[in-house]
């Protein structure tokens, strides 16, 4: 009973235990890496939000040219980092109860609403579904942007990043933010925020998607930016034919005969 109940200080038993597992050829889980730039930011009549659009696999780039600002309601939007599934089901499930609390209460949704429940999702799921999300929206409160971590964990503040390219996309946020800002500005600060991301993160990439939400309206501004286009390659890389030798050449011959085979008609019907 007293190893149970031990005094302060620092315990390393769990340390002893996991080089135990280690021996046995059982490895710890990794930390999975959310490989994407996601922004969010309050401007004088609203908000703006911003995501990239490559979606990885590892050190595969899987989709040059994903969606990942989620629509929740008219005017509240997700943006998701993380697990591309988990991220995609959870804002579909919250979008799904949001319009039902909408129509049960005949009122529009508040933005702390869909917060709460993706937030208690989360944290019921302790972490494993991976969804690091910035929800923002505009609402009878006005303007209001939070952040969700996969533990159900938020923050409330006036400009938010998520996402492996956080930390470039923050910098930029700290030294340019600034207090009611005009809609152009707000957009400019948000593209640059996440080109900080595509550039300065490789599980960042591709395009530059902007969200802008107003109580009037949403406007989903879709590739704003397309830093990373391919051009056109100098050259063409065609070869005249005989530059490369052949140094074997074999010629095989097949016979192919036609078999018809008559059915005796006594299968089940197909399903029509």
């Amino acid at each position: 009973m007293t190893d149970l109940y031990r005094g302060s200080g620092f315990d390393f038993s769990n340390a002893v235990r996991n080089n135990h597992l280690e021996s046995k050829g059982i490895h710890l889980p990794k930390a999975t890496s959310t490989g994407t730039t996601i922004v969010g930011c309050l401007w004088k009549d609203g908000i703006v939000l911003g995501a990239d659009t490559r979606a990885t696999e590892g050190p595969i780039v899987a989709d040059k040219n994903c969606e990942k600002i989620h629509y929740i309601s008219e005017s509240i939007r997700c943006c998701g980092a993380g697990t591309a599934a988990d991220t995609e089901f959870t804002t579909a499930l919250i979008s799904s109860n949001i319009e039902m609390h909408a129509l049960s209460t005949g009122r529009k949704p508040r933005v702390v609403t869909a917060m709460t429940m993706l937030k208690q999702m989360l944290f019921r799921h302790q972490g494993h579904i991976g969804a690091a999300l910035v929800l923002g929206g505009v609402d009878a409160t006005g303007p209001q942007l939070f952040t969700v971590h996969p533990h159900g964990s938020t923050d409330k503040l006036p400009y938010v990043t998520m996402g492996s390219g956080s930390l470039a996309a923050m910098a930029v946020f700290e030294s340019s933010w600034r207090k009611d800002l005009e809609r152009q500005e707000a957009i400019d600060l948000v593209a640059a925020a996440i080109s900080a991301g595509i550039f300065n993160d490789l599980g960042s990439g591709s395009n530059v998607d902007v969200c802008v939400i107003t109580k009037d309206r949403t406007d989903m501004l879709r590739n704003y930016l397309m830093p990373n286009e391919r051009g056109l390659k100098e050259r063409t890389y065609i070869f005249r034919r005989g530059t490369t030798a052949i140094k074997k050449e074999t010629i095989r011959k097949f016979d192919v005969t036609d078999e018809l085979i008559l059915s005796t008609g006594t299968g089940d019907a197909m399903d029509t």
